[in-house]
């Protein structure tokens, strides 16, 4: 017990539902993205907003404007062969009303993995890349809702 008590001392909250700042959301652009599927369900299973299949029926609108994997060359051996990746993963968004107000002015999630690399084990670093980029996905999509979650509601969110 004493560890339950250190644990909810600390600040410590359980993964739960977020309370975004508006009642409906329209998730534009991507459709056929797992980025966006991913995010979607992720509004659907730990908020209490509500999904609309139209951005007019809309408190808030939030544009997914770009998705970019990436690897980067970090080290070579001194016969030129690629000793170390750099693995990058950007989602770009922005959140707004669907009239022209901004809420959230474009906004870009960046994050990088290391990954060493060996010719000999060619398709387990495949493997090993691919699923570190889908747990970098799995990251953007948390870090975009604390973003958007983090949005202070105002007059501006008025439906008015």
């Amino acid at each position: 017990m004493p560890a339950v008590a250190l644990v909810a001392a600390c600040g410590f909250q359980m993964r739960g539902r977020a309370d975004l700042p508006f009642e409906s959301l329209y998730v534009d652009g991507m459709e056929f993205s797992s980025f966006a599927g991913q995010l979607k369900r992720a509004v659907e299973r730990s908020t209490s907003t509500r999904l609309v299949e139209r951005p007019e029926d809309a408190q808030a609108v939030l544009s997914l404007l770009g998705e970019v994997q990436e690897r980067v060359i970090l080290a070579v051996s001194g016969g030129g062969r690629v000793r170390e990746f750099q693995l990058r993963y950007r989602v770009a968004f922005k959140v707004h009303d669907g009239k022209g107000r901004d809420w959230l002015p474009t906004e870009e999630v960046t994050l990088l993995r290391d990954l060493p690399y060996d010719d000999t084990q060619a398709l387990a670093r495949e493997a090993e890349a691919q699923l570190l980029f889908r747990d970098m996905q799995s990251d953007a999509v948390l870090q975009v809702l604390r973003r958007v979650q983090a949005l202070r509601p105002s007059s501006t969110f008025d439906a008015g």
